[in-house]
């Protein structure tokens, strides 16, 4: 079907007017030949006619055979002389109608090595402010991934997430961004997770935060980036209010976020090298009133497992729920034990306990036997930039491995989140919880104050071990 239409396409049109033209032509070459004939025969300048005659004979060929050739050459439509756009020449971008830079023709030369960067900077409200910073940027190559734009009162923070040549600096990308009009530039290393688009990632988040109540700290963070998150009770341990309140709909100022806690008192996020845009504290409060919405909830998935000794236990999550059965583990346990876990008395159990079993401070991992009765607690809390874990196994079931596969598997949960260590606060003599940490194979960190023994662990995606059978470690 396309050669079809090529070849009609290639047939020069019939034109009659062209074939008229061409008659009266030839009729008029006649009478000009039959006046000079007699011209010649009859005057006596007749040889200087006849060689003029030739002369204009000759001018009028090449000039018909020039024409012939202009015409027959022709372009088709849609190139110069048509009547369609005229197209730029093969070295031309398309998209500028300029020639390219040296960096676009090095890329077409060969694969060049890149480099990931998550950019942010303010630029002036009016038209044509975003164009000149992508100019800026193609000018030294770098390829515009995604972009983001966060209206303020007085201008917009764009956000972007380049590819870049390796070779250039964030010194230098900062330096060409300031020339083309950005002010309070923020440039990091990015990687391969930060590629899916905002509303792919929000989803996400949404969802993690609706599947388990435990995540909301954690999806904050990702949101936000870097920045420290706390989450401040209404009323302390002790019982007494804290004064810790925040309004309805929260409150933004500048790098200070405070947004209500569904469960009472404040949550306090923070982060002092990148002020707040309306933008995120929208997104922060939205994923905070959907946590709201859907009330408590965790994973119900369980694993059971079975001890050097023949007995069964089962590990699960653990929250508020598991009050009275945790209350009445600690009933049990002796004195030694609960100050080991606790680092003296505890005053008032119920309300310590309700704190460690929130999900807004973490998760929990609680050991059962067969007959429903709890037998150990593990904690991993969320403290800020920091995450701390904390174990505590009934007398009757320690030195049975429980604790160190409660610690391997808080551990491999800070890994998921993405923490980059954890610590254990303990005494020095509590040689169980130094044994559990040793047996980790991470990089530990010791610091001993007034009795007071701090272990902390780096932790590595890498380095974590992988999960064994519980009779196996």
């Amino acid at each position: 079907m396309t050669d079809v239409t090529s070849a009609k396409s290639s047939r020069r049109p019939h034109h009659w007017r062209r074939d008229l033209i061409e008659l009266a032509a030839l009729f008029t070459a006649v009478v000009v030949a039959d006046t000079i004939a007699k011209t010649v025969v009859r005057g006596a300048d007749g040889p200087y006619m006849l060689v003029f005659s030739a002369i204009a004979l000759v001018a009028t060929a090449a000039f018909h055979t020039w024409w012939a050739r202009r015409h027959s050459h022709a372009p088709p439509h849609g190139h110069p002389g048509g009547s369609g756009p005229t197209p730029l020449p093969a070295a031309t971008d398309t998209r500028t109608g300029e020639a390219p830079s040296r960096e676009s023709a090095s890329r077409e030369a060969g694969p060049v090595e890149t480099t990931l960067w998550r950019m942010r900077t303010t630029v002036r409200d009016t038209p044509g402010s975003l164009a000149a910073l992508c100019t800026a940027l193609a000018h030294q190559g770098v390829d515009i991934l995604t972009l983001q734009t966060h209206p303020l009162a007085e201008g917009t923070v764009d956000e972007f997430l380049l590819r870049a040549p390796a070779r250039l600096q964030a010194s230098e990308l900062t330096r060409e961004i300031a020339g083309a009009g950005g002010t309070h530039t923020w440039i990091e290393r990015a990687d391969a997770h930060d590629l899916v688009d905002t509303p792919t990632r929000l989803l996400g988040l949404a969802t993690r935060t609706a599947l388990d109540a435990a995540e909301l700290p954690l999806a904050l963070r990702q949101l936000l980036g870097r920045c420290s998150i706390h989450s401040l009770p209404a009323v302390s341990l002790t019982g007494r209010p804290t004064g810790e309140t925040a309004p309805v709909e929260g409150s933004l100022e500048e790098t200070v976020m405070r947004l209500r806690d569904p469960n009472g008192g404040v949550i306090t996020i923070e982060r002092p090298y990148l002020p707040f845009t309306p933008t995120e504290f929208a997104r922060a409060r939205a994923l905070v009133e959907l946590d709201a919405r859907l009330g408590p909830r965790i994973p119900r998935s369980q694993d059971v497992l079975t001890l050097p000794e023949g007995n069964e236990i089962t590990v699960r999550r653990a929250d508020q729920r598991d009050l009275v059965a945790a209350r009445a583990m600690h009933d049990r346990c002796s004195a030694r034990t609960l100050g080991l876990r606790y680092h003296g008395p505890v005053g008032d159990a119920d309300r310590y306990l309700d704190h460690l079993l929130s999900p807004r401070y973490g998760r929990t991992l609680a050991v059962q036997t067969t007959s429903g009765r709890l037998v150990a607690l593990g904690h991993l809390l969320w403290d800020g930039d920091e995450t701390e874990v904390a174990l505590m196994v009934e007398d009757d079931w320690q030195r049975r491995g429980i604790g160190s596969e409660l610690l391997g598997r808080l551990v491999a949960m800070a890994v998921e989140a993405g923490c980059e260590s954890v610590y254990a606060v303990t005494q020095s003599s509590n040689t169980g919880m130094v044994a559990a940490m040793r047996a980790l194979n991470l990089p530990l960190d010791y610091q001993i104050e007034e009795g007071t023994l701090v272990i902390t662990a780096r932790l590595s995606s890498a380095q974590t071990r992988s999960r064994l059978p519980l009779g196996e470690r």
